[in-house]
């Protein structure tokens, strides 16, 4: 039968983690879907753990990507044959009814949905109190997600294929390495409004795996989102991008370079932002006075 859903998961060495993602993927209660594994020819046992399922449903791609996973997804939904493309990343997992929750909403007409994960920090974690969140957008969902960001979890995103046609997939640019899934929402969100936050919890983010995102990577990016699309940033200013610029503020601060980092935690207006971001850019600059004062009392001595 012809699927319903494609699940795309790009790896590269995770054999233990994606034998969970894949446990995870057979387990639900929805089973007209295909697994698509996209390999960055592991040097693991990633290709015989697959085999090793013996499930016609699961197929295995090999892809050399340099380091750009773009190019993993898009193999994988040039090979999809369903009418939904399921995203997760071969280091999380989901809920037995993720899929059957997911597709309950897209049958009745949405284009996109997405949900809360939660996070998960170490190995046999019983208890799980911790959220990677996302918030319900508002119409126009272009602007939303220029004015407040991505809220997107990857590894929760269930979309119609056809609108990834139509944007031609994700972008293979490697100046946005790491935010390609932000940049394909928002084309996305220039052919539909119809995104829908499912209200539940279904699947967990391991946030113990091998991330390559770094300061200087992230600025890049950064940059790379704001030429893109600078004539939205430009219109909608009057909103205060803040994330970008507590973003930059906080790879700054990463980078030590304290200068830089108040200039950006600065521009943050913070009477127009969320108070988590209120109460951390205050925490920024604290500690920026404290490493001042400190790199002022070590010159002073010496």
């Amino acid at each position: 039968m012809t699927p319903v859903v494609s699940i795309i998961i790009p790896t590269y060495n995770r054999e233990k983690d994606l034998k969970r993602a894949l446990n995870s993927v057979l387990a639900q209660t929805f089973s007209g879907w295909q697994a698509i594994v996209v390999d960055n020819h592991s040097s693991d046992n990633t290709e015989d753990l697959v085999i090793s399922f013996n499930d016609p449903r699961i197929k295995l791609f090999k892809i050399h990507n340099e380091g750009v996973i773009a190019m993993s997804r898009n193999l994988g939904i040039k090979h999809a044959e369903g009418k939904y493309i399921a995203f997760l990343d071969s280091d999380d997992w989901w809920m037995p009814n993720k899929l059957e929750v997911s597709l309950q909403y897209l049958e009745r007409g949405a284009d996109l949905v997405y949900h809360n994960l939660f996070i998960v920090t170490k190995l046999h974690q019983k208890f799980f109190w911790r959220i990677a969140p996302t918030r319900h957008l508002k119409s126009p969902i272009f602007d939303d997600l220029i004015i407040n960001g991505n809220t997107l979890n990857n590894s929760s995103v269930v979309v119609r294929k056809h609108l990834l046609d139509k944007v031609n997939g994700l972008s293979e640019d490697v100046e946005v390495v790491g935010w390609e899934d932000y940049d394909v929402w928002l084309k996305i969100s220039n052919l539909s409004e119809n995104f829908k936050k499912i209200p539940q919890t279904l699947g967990y983010y391991w946030r113990v795996g091998g991330n390559t995102a770094n300061p200087p990577l992230r600025l890049r990016c950064y940059a790379a989102i704001e030429k893109r699309y600078a004539d939205a940033i430009s219109d909608l200013s009057e909103y205060h991008i803040y994330w970008l610029n507590y973003n930059k503020g906080l790879q700054y601060y990463l980078l030590e370079n304290y200068e830089m980092a108040k200039k950006y935690f600065g521009l943050v207006c913070l009477n127009k932002v969320p108070l988590y971001i209120c109460v951390s850019v205050c925490r920024f600059l604290l500690l920026i006075k404290c490493a001042t004062i400190n790199n002022f009392i070590k010159q002073s001595f010496k």
